[in-house]
């Protein structure tokens, strides 16, 4: 049989294959994209922090962790769904800390959290002092700057160079600091580390049973994918 009646037998083929599939089978590109976003599970949306204040954590976390040729960003797993999800914890209300005075703000580490505010409490202060600071120097809340001017105020607070007037900005950025890198790296049952992008990342195998085999090999790279505490695998 010549190429061209080898055409046309593939051709007659395929329109009889094509004519005994139901036609509620038979859709354009425009109705499967459709399909698929109905499927697509809906952005998260936050339950305690405001507009915002949820702007807020989403640019700071962008900055703290960018995306990069490494390995994906905080707001690639999701880390601001994490802290937001956490405010509504037993910790986020501050009722696994001593919370009753009298504080010392200027107290030594070592004497423990020395703050009036439960983490929900801080955040909410300090983001509405932090915005505020941002719109007297700069015209704009955090959320509108560049990424320079963004990592220039995260820098400030760092280092605690500029004064918030109800919470010591050094406080803050530890707090926002520390939730963060949990976030990214805690299990994603909590809210982060989306498809345990940070564990693969680093070759983490999450919470499989045995890889005591493993343990003393240095240098080789573990060869499975993690497992989440709930059985997800990567």
């Amino acid at each position: 049989m010549t190429d061209e009646g080898i055409s046309q037998e593939r051709r007659r083929f395929l329109r009889q294959a094509i004519g005994t599939i139901p036609a509620a089978f038979l859709v354009n590109g425009a109705d499967l994209a459709a399909a698929r976003a109905q499927t697509a599970p809906a952005p998260y949306q936050p339950t305690y922090f405001n507009v915002d204040e949820w702007a807020f954590i989403n640019a700071a976390v962008d900055r703290l962790i960018p995306s990069s040729e490494a390995g994906p960003g905080a707001l690639d797993l999701h880390v601001p769904e994490f802290i937001d999800r956490q405010m509504q914890t037993p910790y986020g209300h501050g009722e696994l800390w001593y919370m009753s005075g009298p504080f010392n703000p200027n107290a030594d580490f070592t004497l423990g959290y020395q703050q009036p505010y439960a983490p929900r409490a801080l955040y909410r202060v300090a983001i509405a002092d932090t915005n505020a600071l941002c719109q007297q120097l700069h015209g704009k809340n955090f959320c509108d700057l560049d990424a320079a001017t963004q990592d220039e105020v995260l820098g400030q607070l760092e280092k605690g160079k500029v004064t918030l007037p109800r919470i010591k900005a050094i406080e803050f950025f530890i707090q926002l600091l520390a939730n963060t890198k949990e976030g990214y790296f805690a299990d994603p049952m909590y809210g982060g580390n989306l498809n345990m992008g940070s564990w693969k990342m680093i070759g983490f195998p999450g919470a499989r049973a045995d890889y005591k085999d493993w343990v003393t090999q240095y240098g080789k790279v573990y060869p499975l994918g993690p497992v989440s505490i709930e059985g997800e695998k990567a």
